[in-house]
């Protein structure tokens, strides 16, 4: 009798998990326990790291506790809130694993669900994004998410289920040379308009979302808006008009 096949050999075998946090004291530490567990069923190698992007509600004593009892993470820590997308710079310029998953601290989306993100990859992926199976929001926060949506969709030629989904699986080298720019929540759209640019093989994966347990989303605030706005408009007419890379 021939000998059983060999397993195939696990396509993802090094993460960094990367969250970023503002005043998310209540949800932060499920968060990054529940990365761990996902990770440690999932693949060989991982690390964890959280931004703490100059919170002032006792996330970063929640975070030196954490530290102190879990040795895979790290904390980086803005000394002044410096924006959504400074934050993502941040942690991916600090990742040294092959691949990075990223999420939201505030604990609207379920960080177990990472171990559907990896085991989504097949040789030739390059990014796996997830997309809403339902919005845990207001009905005015879904409609303004859906009209941004459309609107970046349509300004940048995306072609993606969910742009504004912040739970997202690829492969490091894809945001760290060059890095990426914007230090909003335009970030997102930077990155997927740098994915589409380099025609890079994306699989998408249906997340769940919910309501958000405890805090204020920063990004419903006029300032945050029109710094958005304007790099919103700064980020189309360079790629999309000058034609300069994302």
């Amino acid at each position: 009798m021939p000998p059983p096949p060999a397993a195939a050999q696990p396509i993802v075998t090094s993460v960094t998990a990367f969250l970023p946090c503002y005043n998310d004291a209540p949800t932060i530490a499920g968060m990054v326990e529940d990365a761990r567990t996902a990770l440690r069923r999932s693949v060989e190698d991982f690390e964890i790291i959280v931004v703490d992007d100059g919170s002032q509600d006792g996330s970063a004593t929640v975070l030196a506790d954490l530290a102190d009892r879990i040795p895979e993470l790290r904390v980086v820590t803005h000394e002044c809130n410096r924006g959504y997308g400074a934050a993502l710079i941040s942690g991916f310029a600090a990742a040294t694993r092959e691949w990075i998953f990223y999420t939201d601290g505030d604990g609207q989306y379920d960080a177990s669900h990472l171990e559907d993100l990896i085991h989504a990859v097949r040789d030739d992926t390059d990014v796996v994004q997830g997309w809403k199976n339902g919005r845990g929001d207001a009905w005015y926060r879904r409609l303004i998410g859906r009209a941004y949506h459309h609107t970046v969709r349509l300004l940048f030629d995306l072609r993606v289920r969910d742009t504004d989904c912040d739970y997202r699986l690829f492969r490091r080298e894809l945001v760290v040379d060059p890095p990426l720019v914007s230090t909003s929540g335009v970030i997102c759209v930077e990155m997927m308009r740098r994915f589409r640019s380099a025609r890079l093989h994306i699989v998408e994966v249906p997340v769940s979302h919910s309501y958000r347990p405890a805090g204020r989303s920063q990004f419903f605030r006029l300032p945050a808006i029109a710094r958005s706005a304007r790099q919103l408009l700064g980020l189309w007419w360079r790629v999309m008009v000058r034609d300069q890379p994302a």
